[in-house]
């Protein structure tokens, strides 16, 4: 199994991306996929994560969107409304059998991806 992230940068305040992840090996359509963000001197936190519908941290909710095309292996984030708090490196990740207790836990996920930089700042 291989997650490969792609899409991040530098954006300004109030900007947007879209972070995107092909995954490969499985389809975990019986799982979840999700972003997770590290910040630097801080730890990893839950983002977002999709299995029927998308479910957000509610330091992104309403600003950012998952979504998945399952015929490309893909999920994406839109981040809108980016803020400099936003700014982090950005993991996708993956597994099967995740159960909406454990959905915002990174350790519940068996597969990450590589990480994309997020920088945002004026």
């Amino acid at each position: 199994v291989q997650l490969q992230a792609s899409g991040g940068g530098l954006v300004q305040p109030g900007g947007s991306l879209r972070l995107s992840c092909v995954f490969s090996g499985d389809t975990f359509r019986n799982g979840a996929v999700g972003w997770f963000r590290q910040a630097p001197g801080k730890e990893r936190e839950f983002v977002a994560a999709f299995r029927w519908n998308g479910y957000y941290a509610d330091s992104v909710k309403g600003r950012f969107t998952i979504s998945r095309d399952n015929a490309k292996n893909t999920v994406y984030l839109q981040m809108n409304s980016l803020k400099p708090e936003d700014t982090a490196v950005y993991y996708c990740t993956a597994g099967n059998g995740i159960i909406m207790s454990t959905m915002t836990k990174g350790s519940a996920y068996s597969y990450w991806g590589q990480g994309t930089q997020v920088t945002v700042s004026s």
